[in-house]
């Protein structure tokens, strides 16, 4: 008798928690989530210049990678930021020694672009994703450079 009271307490147990599990509310996915993430801020003068000398357009990196910068239709100001398969909404700063930082809004990358070369870096684990990226621009400015180096 006390056994089979004690399974008929293990049924009504397992039972409730069954209902609980089925009622339960189901959280939304990360896709959802990250869809309904907030705007960015609206872009500040200095953003909004910052954005007219970012390097447009695909950079050849190292490794026969690629990145490539666009500016953002949605939200002026911050450009869009395309490595393999992953896009990223990028915001602009130019920093005081001339170099163009750019921030993405998540706070999981920057990609850093200086006169010659620019790379991309994962500020979470502080390592380089990628390197040697070059625009067309900044092979301009390397090419003279190197014919300045040979001049003198």
């Amino acid at each position: 008798m006390r056994k089979t009271l004690i399974r008929a307490a293990a049924i009504g147990a397992s039972a409730l928690i069954a209902v609980s599990f089925a009622h339960a509310e189901k959280k939304p996915s990360k896709k959802k989530a990250a869809a309904a993430a907030a705007a960015p801020a609206p872009a500040s003068p200095e953003q909004l210049e910052a954005a007219e000398r970012v390097h447009i357009g695909e950079s050849q990196c190292e490794y026969k990678q690629s990145v490539d910068l666009a500016h953002n239709a949605t939200y002026p100001g911050y450009v869009d930021l395309t490595y393999g398969k992953r896009k990223y909404l990028m915001k602009p700063v130019l920093s005081g020694t001339g170099a163009m930082r750019l921030e993405d809004v998540r706070g999981e990358t920057l990609y850093l672009q200086i006169a010659n070369k620019s790379m991309l870096m994962n500020v979470k684990s502080g390592q380089r994703m990628v390197d040697d990226c070059v625009h067309a621009k900044q092979r301009e400015v390397a090419d003279a450079l190197k014919a300045a180096a040979t001049n003198n």
